[in-house]
């Protein structure tokens, strides 16, 4: 079996990858898990010190991961330069507060002394998507491998190559052999790793689907799981907000990385006052895009990242102007290239409400008050992140509580950061990633009691 990378705004193949083989698979596990019982071993401060030689290499190397990020899955350069160095930036936070986060916590009890320990487990499974193909694996790999865990990757099919220099950049950094590695394997081959007895742990970023199957599986031979999955996060704009800047974060937000992000702004629900407006906004903003050569610094938004995705968005935007929604910008598919579109008049039941749009495609529902706009916010099978625009903060701390999601940024575009953890609920899934919630998900949490 091989993977191939096929440069998406081209269609043109640019590089094959052999699958692992499960002789070779078993030598990476065993080397993980030989590894993990020295690596854990070496003093936190060492290992803070290889992190920063990691930021450096990104740093220093940003513009060949950039490329090659581009190639693979399509986002503008632009774009995948900004994602390298986030993850730089990231494994610099991580290398100053890891000691912190890893500090045992006192807790009082009729005991001498009891105390909350945080210890490494060993081999941590991480299966990623292809939208963040640097950014989704840093995220996972820089807090893990600093404290103290090994780190495998079963990284998107089409982005192999981005998997293989993730790995290299480890090694360039100083780290040893093992203590981060890629598997070329498909997902229909992945059981015998998850079961393994060495590996202690999986976490996945995907679609919903892949989270149900993997956590299935991980169930079954009782394996932590920690699932990222879709979103269909809605963007909220009551009558009090900032139009202007209402309008601009909401094209920002949902057209960004050609619109393949879990938290992109999927559903705009605008109260009816100013969704005339709003509208006219962002639909002058959305005209003023540039979708082309995603290696072009003046190109706004790239391909998307495969023909299948974009055919499967055509097919969703058709099924909803079917039941009444209008088009007012967009829409049109060649190969992989799907103009920003933006759609008025949407309402549930319609596919462009109900399920996420994973592609460069707004959806404007009007709402007739505020209490209308959370309970049309709420009524989503997902619940990852939410977005809410007034001026009135002491209103939006009230609303905030009543949204049904795992993060709401109030008058700011929902984002990952390193400071603060990040998950969803329902079926966008559970547990959490960064912060000090994040690094704690794959330690063992001891409770140590002194008499």
């Amino acid at each position: 079996m091989t993977f191939s990378s096929i440069y998406p705004y081209t269609q043109e193949t640019i590089a094959t990858y052999p699958a692992h083989t499960p002789a070779e698979i078993e030598r990476k596990l065993a080397l993980a898990d030989k590894v993990y019982h020295q690596w854990q071993q070496i003093p936190l401060e060492k290992r803070a010190e290889l992190m920063r030689k990691l930021a450096a290499v990104l740093q220093q190397e940003v513009d060949a991961h950039a490329t090659i990020i581009t190639q693979e899955m399509g986002k503008t350069l632009k774009e995948a330069r900004a994602e390298v160095l986030k993850c730089a930036t990231t494994a610099e936070y991580y290398a100053d507060h890891i000691e912190d986060m890893m500090r045992p916590k006192p807790i009082a009890s009729d005991a001498q002394n009891s105390y909350v320990s945080y210890e490494a487990k060993g081999v941590i499974l991480a299966i990623m998507p292809w939208n963040f193909p640097y950014w989704q694996v840093f995220r996972f790999a820089i807090p893990n491998v600093l404290a103290g865990n090994t780190g495998v990757l079963k990284h998107a099919s089409n982005v192999s190559g981005c998997a293989l220099a993730i790995e290299k950049s480890f090694i360039t950094a100083g780290f040893p052999e093992g203590v981060f590695q890629s598997l070329l394997v498909s997902s229909q081959h992945l059981e015998p790793v998850i079961a393994d007895r060495r590996v202690q742990g999986v976490t996945l970023t995907g679609s919903t689907p892949a989270g149900m199957s993997v956590a299935s599986l991980a169930g079954k031979y009782i394996k932590k799981t920690v699932l990222e999955l879709g979103g269909s996060d809605p963007f909220i704009v009551l009558k009090d907000a900032d139009i202007e800047q209402a309008a601009k974060i909401a094209v920002q937000a949902r057209m960004q990385n050609a619109g393949q992000s879990c938290i992109a702004a999927k559903r705009w629900i605008v109260e009816k006052t100013v969704a005339a407006d709003f509208t006219a906004r962002v639909q002058d903003i959305i005209h003023h895009l540039q979708q082309g050569d995603p290696m072009l610094d003046t190109t706004n938004t790239g391909p998307m990242a495969r023909p299948d995705l974009a055919e499967d968005l055509l097919k969703q935007m058709n099924d909803t102007l079917k039941l009444g929604a209008r088009v007012l910008a967009g829409g049109v598919l060649e190969g992989c290239n799907f103009t920003p579109a933006l759609l008025a008049d949407v309402k549930p039941g319609m596919k462009a409400f109900d399920e996420e749009t994973f592609g460069p495609l707004a959806a404007i529902i009007t709402a007739e008050n505020e209490q209308e706009a959370i309970r049309l916010a709420n009524k989503t099978e997902f619940g990852l992140g939410a977005s809410l625009w007034t001026k009135d903060l002491g209103k939006a701390a009230v609303l905030a509580r009543q949204i049904e999601s795992g993060n709401v940024f109030v008058n700011a575009m929902v984002r990952s950061d390193a400071r603060l953890p990040f998950g969803g609920i329902k079926q966008s899934g559970y547990g959490r990633e960064l912060s000090l919630e994040g690094v704690h998900e794959f330690l063992n949490i001891k409770t140590v009691y002194i008499q």
